[in-house]
């Protein structure tokens, strides 16, 4: 068989029927959300919260404040380990891995996690944009390309299974009611620049670098949406290479790193109202936990960090991160009906895209419906008292573990010696996507939009 001929055939996806709801992460990553989300609805409405099971390291400004922390709660944190351990162990067995390589390496993966959301709490972090996500991935960056982890230890850093969870999670931290309260103005900024983005990056992807389709897809995705979950959920809707996500999440990582530095430093030299970099901040960064870094940023220079905050949130985490379904939805349907038939011959499947749909995105759906019909009663100023800090927010600190999780199995995983194979055209690829976004961003945030965002957010709702 000719390399040609093995770049274009397409893996052929299991058709597990029944079984699929078992044997497959997306499954179990919707489940453990499902339990996770039921136990904190059960413990809320009986008068209790699920805060104990999601602890996490507390502010702190010397460590005896954090060793005092940790002695304090040393029972909550080791129920906690227990349980995380519990799930995934169980479920990794079913799924195929082995128990005795699993065990040692979630029990190494979750003691480093601990130290790094314990740096993420520390009261001068956000002076160095130090959030646990972007600390994660750096660290597990530094230890697999100084140290040789031994191969096996990769069953424990399941980079897909932990970030199809803290998705779903993400959907109860999304209830529709915050998304109409996003309003208009948000969903059609972020719809226009997402959808320029990723056909930008796709087109000069496969049209200019001549690059694999798949390949540009998972680029699009990650350029123009929530940028590690995107790519990984497109990836699978695709049937992509092993090395495209790889080479995809790198990229959106490298570039929402820059842009922690570059959007407050450019806001700031342009004086821009809270509430309008935020927004811009929100349209352009590639990554929830750098855009909330880069916004927190800008919003402490000008002492209005809620209102920046509040702006990123309504543009990224609600206006961008709902394309993840959209996306990997018409991305499996192009994939199966277009490319495959191509490619191969074979003649397309209407139900191949149910197979290749990557069935976390409907877990995510399906925990926003649920928080909706649960908040929905409450207005909004009883919701941010008092069912967000009990309700949501515990379910928020388990998915925000789950996503410290993901990316520190990622830089564990990740061998820059491997990546550099890829040469620089998806970076100039990419990088194309970038220049649309920060410009779009920056006439929809300020030219178009200027005045909703500088006027829409400065009294809280």
């Amino acid at each position: 068989m000719t390399d040609e001929k093995q770049a274009c055939e397409v893996p052929q996806v299991e058709k597990l029927g029944w079984r699929e709801l078992y044997k497959k992460e997306d499954w179990w990553a919707i489940w453990l959300s499902l339990l996770i989300i039921f136990m904190a609805i059960g413990l809320y409405f009986s008068g209790g919260t699920l805060k104990p099971l999601a602890v996490k390291p507390a502010k702190w400004a010397t460590l005896n404040q954090l060793f005092g922390h940790f002695s304090a709660q040393a029972p909550w944190y080791g129920l906690q380990f227990v349980f995380w351990l519990v799930v995934f162990t169980i479920t990794s067995r079913i799924l195929g891995f082995k128990t005795s390589q699993f065990l040692p390496s979630f029990i190494f993966l979750y003691i480093i996690s601990v130290v790094i959301f314990s740096i993420g709490a520390w009261e001068e972090a956000h002076k160095y944009n130090l959030e646990p996500p972007l600390v994660a991935l750096l660290v597990g960056l530094l230890i697999a390309n100084i140290f040789r982890l031994p191969k096996w230890m990769d069953a424990g850093f399941r980079v897909e299974y932990y970030i199809k969870t803290g998705i779903v999670l993400l959907g109860a931290t999304l209830p529709f009611t915050l998304i109409i309260y996003a309003g208009p103005v948000a969903i059609i900024q972020a719809t226009v620049i997402a959808v320029s983005t990723c056909l930008v990056v796709y087109f000069a992807a496969t049209k200019i670098f001549k690059l694999d389709k798949r390949l540009a897809a998972c680029l699009g995705a990650g350029a123009s949406v929530c940028g590690v979950s995107g790519t990984i959920a497109v990836a699978g809707a695709v049937r992509a290479k092993k090395e495209h996500p790889c080479v995809a999440i790198t990229l959106v990582i490298v570039w929402a790193i820059i842009m922690i530095f570059f959007l407050p430093f450019i806001s700031k030299v342009l004086n821009l109202h809270a509430g309008i970099a935020g927004a811009w901040i929100g349209t352009s960064e590639f990554a929830d936990a750098a855009g909330f870094a880069a916004a927190q940023a800008y919003g402490l220079m000008v002492g209005m960090e809620d209102i920046a905050v509040r702006a990123f949130t309504l543009m990224k985490v609600i206006g961008r991160d709902i394309w993840i379904g959209l996306w990997a939805f018409g991305f499996a349907i192009v994939s199966v009906t277009k490319w495959e038939k191509d490619d191969l011959g074979q003649k397309p499947n209407a139900m191949e895209v149910w197979w290749r749909f990557p069935k976390f995105v409907l877990g995510f759906f399906l925990a926003s419906l649920i928080i909706t019909a649960v908040v929905s009663p409450y207005p909004m100023d009883e919701y941010l008292k008092t069912v967000k800090p009990m309700l949501v927010a515990p379910i928020k600190a388990l998915r925000t573990w789950c996503f410290i999780f993901c990316f520190l199995s990622i830089g564990l995983t990740t061998r820059f010696r491997e990546l550099a194979a890829a040469g620089s055209k998806p970076f100039k690829a990419f990088t194309m996507g970038v220049i649309v976004n920060v410009i779009l961003g920056f006439i929809f945030s300020v030219l178009i939009f200027g005045h909703y965002w500088s006027t829409a957010l400065v009294t809280p709702k």
